[in-house]
């Protein structure tokens, strides 16, 4: 079939099909048999993935791209042709030459005529000056790669290290020919992008007030849909009669996930978070409009990752009795083998989770978990020693000594970092369906990211306007947290006015640190967004040094939000 090409007047349907690599697997099959869509995108890296492609390259020069996406376009690939629909991923990871090879090689075996681009000069380890053990250095570069692609009738385009949004703005900008600085169109592509990028968390997927659904809706939630439109404005949706459900609620929390500043930059437009406005436009259909552009920031983010060292993880089960007596018992047992004879590990983390109940009828909800976890650049301080130390204790410490599993010689762990470049030093070209080399030059024009001068507060609540009760946060907020690097941000929203007085003078960044303790010493900022009645905090250095270093139990701050949701605050009677 002839491949869909942009109509005039017509919106761009596009889909989403992989939030991360991992995701389900059917997701490609599913929103290319659900309905029609002109194109169809997957996300498949994060900041941990890069690490993980950056080992497999290590192993494997030929490797270094998301193999899962080769078994999914196998079983799609010729769905795809026979509808027109186009595709676009960032599945090549730290090999986008390879992977468009292997979908060719595919093709060719499947019988089905395919012309796969792909688009590269993200990678920039061969810059150097990064400092030592880096094993990734890639760029997060924009759409206009993949405009060029598309506009030179690719069927299947591969990147490496884009934006997340890019693989929306890309496809956008060939369908509606917007010029370069179009910025409040692309601008409505980036949000409509944002909030497809990360699968069926835009349908109910991680969703705080998931409690108010169906539960049978929403066992195997939808992936998302965009309708774009030539002005900017977008509507979010999903497939009829899929799972899952799409409202202001849900399109609201993925907005919030993992932003910072009301200033959203990206390589081709910084959007304005702070104009973004929702409305309701029929049965899981959520319209995006109002959206501004500004000129985009004049460098790129580079992400890096680096081996950081090692490290080693043990478990003590400690059941019934004095529990903080036995978890010092074994922590100074511990302690003393470690530093005993040889080098104490650089880091040593203890964390007593208390899990355990008074008068328990399970043994396991009578037991508590104490947590140990060791760094160090040398693996022999955590490995052997560290193992043998803890076995060694098992007919030695404390009443009832139990691992939760044997510890292992320990592991070695990444750390990320960002770096930015002037845009105009880092290659973005276009590889085209015949092998043409494009270069996609850096934009003409820029401007440097300010802060955005807060908004003014609505006046809050009268006084007097009621009793208050003391309940958690959660009882009317929705929050959704995740990790940039080493930080981490929680969106806040509420879904009244009457609730936005309210929390917009209450969840101050005084009180954001009162209900998480873990945030007091550690640089915290707060943004607000009217428009979407939200707040949203960044907290920096909470992650330790990303993802990959697994400073925290909840590395990637997923569960951050939930916390604070849980935390009781004197709330009036009127908003519950």
């Amino acid at each position: 079939m002839t491949p869909t090409a942009p109509e005039p007047g017509r919106p761009l349907r596009m889909a989403n099909a992989s939030g991360f690599y991992g995701d389900r697997h059917d997701a490609l099959r599913e929103m290319l048999t659900g309905g029609p869509v002109d194109v169809v995108t997957g996300d498949y890296l994060a900041e941990l993935t890069m690490l993980i492609l950056g080992r497999d390259l290590m192993k494997d020069p030929a490797a270094g791209y998301a193999k899962s996406f080769l078994r999914q376009l196998e079983e799609c690939l010729g769905t795809a042709r026979d509808q027109g629909t186009r595709i676009v991923v960032n599945a090549g990871g730290l090999n986008p030459a390879g992977l468009a090879a292997k979908v060719r090689e595919l093709a060719s075996r499947l019988g089905v005529e395919t012309r796969v681009a792909h688009v590269e000069g993200d990678d920039l380890r061969a810059r150097g000056g990064w400092g030592e053990g880096v094993l990734t250095a890639n760029a997060y570069l924009g759409g206009r790669g993949i405009t060029a692609c598309l506009e030179a009738g690719a069927d299947v385009v591969v990147t490496g290290r884009v934006t997340d949004a890019a693989l929306v703005t890309g496809a956008a900008d060939w369908w509606f020919g917007w010029d370069a600085d179009a910025y409040d169109q692309l601008a409505g592509a980036v949000v409509a992008g944002h909030v497809l990028e990360c699968g069926a968390q835009a349908t109910g997927g991680n969703y705080a007030f998931f409690g108010e659904h169906d539960l049978r809706r929403m066992l195997h939630p939808g992936f998302p849909l965009a309708e774009l439109h030539a002005d900017g404005s977008s509507v979010i949706t999903k497939h009829p009669g899929t799972g899952g459900v799409v409202d202001l609620g849900t399109v609201t929390a993925q907005l919030l996930y993992e932003t910072g500043p009301v200033r959203y930059a990206g390589p081709d437009v910084t959007a304005r978070l702070d104009s973004v406005r929702l409305t309701e436009d029929g049965p899981d259909r959520v319209r995006i409009e109002g959206v501004r552009g500004e000129a985009p920031p004049p460098t790129l983010k580079v992400g890096l990752n680096r081996i950081g060292g090692h490290r080693n993880q043990v478990e003590f089960i400690l059941t019934g009795l004095d529990i903080e007596a036995k978890a010092a018992y074994v922590q100074a047992q511990l302690e003393d083998a470690l530093s005993r004879g040889k080098q104490r590990p650089r880091e040593v983390r203890w964390e007593l989770v208390r899990t355990d109940r008074p008068d328990a009828a399970t043994q396991e909800t009578a037991s508590a978990l104490l947590r140990l976890v060791v760094r160090d650049a040398d693996p022999e301080l955590v490995g052997r020693r560290l193992s043998g130390a803890a076995v060694e204790l098992g007919l030695s410490g404390y009443p009832g000594f139990t691992l939760t599993e044997p510890p292992g010689r320990g592991a070695p762990y990444g750390v990320f970092e960002a770096a930015y470049v002037p845009q105009d030093e880092v290659p973005h070209v276009a590889v085209l369906p015949d092998g043409t080399r494009r270069e996609i030059p850096a934009p003409s024009v820029t401007r440097a990211l300010e802060p955005v001068p807060p908004p003014s507060l609505p006046p809050p609540l009268p006084r007097g306007s009621g009793a208050v009760r003391r309940v958690p946060l959660g009882t009317v907020a929705g929050a959704r947290s995740g990790d940039k690097g080493g930080d981490a941000n929680v969106g806040v929203w509420v879904r009244t006015d009457a609730a936005w007085r309210w929390l917009v003078h209450e969840l101050t960044v005084d009180r954001f640190r009162q209900l998480l303790p873990e945030t007091e010493d550690l640089p915290l900022t707060r943004h607000l967004l009217p428009e979407l009645r939200a707040l949203n905090f960044v907290v920096e250095g909470l992650l330790g040094e990303g993802v990959t270093s697994r400073h925290r139990f909840d590395p990637q701050a997923k569960g951050l939000g939930e916390w604070l949701r849980s935390r009781h605050l004197e709330i009036p009677e009127v908003l519950l």
